[in-house]
């Protein structure tokens, strides 16, 4: 078999469809949009969520709250959940990535006081609960706000 004898197996490839291309095509005249109307034109059709001039359905639904865009996520550890780091060791983001403590970094790492910790570590973070960075601090550890 050479590169040049090489053919599509029969029946995989098919010509592209032609709409409105004379009756005996099987789909002539009208190309399958009906007759007349603001849906058979060229460019015709109506909006997304347009309903014939009634009220529509985003427009009838109440509205509640407010939906702050500058808000910022951040992904969260509990020190109790640093402890499966040895001693001395400096737990960034990527290491917190690493270790599967964190899915993804989002807006960035918040580490929280919530259980203890046991280990001396330097914890390279965006921010921290005064919990933990007292808990951290009293391990004997260092806070670092990145």
């Amino acid at each position: 078999m050479k590169l040049n004898e090489i053919r599509n197996v029969e029946g995989s490839v098919t010509s592209k469809y032609r709409k409105g291309r004379g009756l005996g095509s099987g789909n002539g005249k009208n190309a399958g949009t009906g007759n007349k109307g603001q849906n058979s034109r060229s460019g015709g059709g109506v909006r997304l969520g347009f309903e014939g001039g009634q009220n529509p359905l985003f427009r009838r639904l109440p509205k509640f709250g407010f939906k702050n865009g500058g808000r910022k996520e951040y992904a969260i550890v509990n020190i109790s959940s640093l402890n499966v780091f040895e001693d001395g060791t400096k737990v960034t983001s990527a290491l917190l990535i690493e270790k599967g403590l964190v899915k993804r970094e989002l807006d960035g790492v918040k580490i929280l006081g919530n259980g203890e910790l046991t280990k001396k570590l330097t914890v390279v973070a965006n921010k921290f609960s005064k919990s933990a960075e007292k808990a951290i601090v009293d391990a004997g550890g260092v806070v670092e706000v990145c």
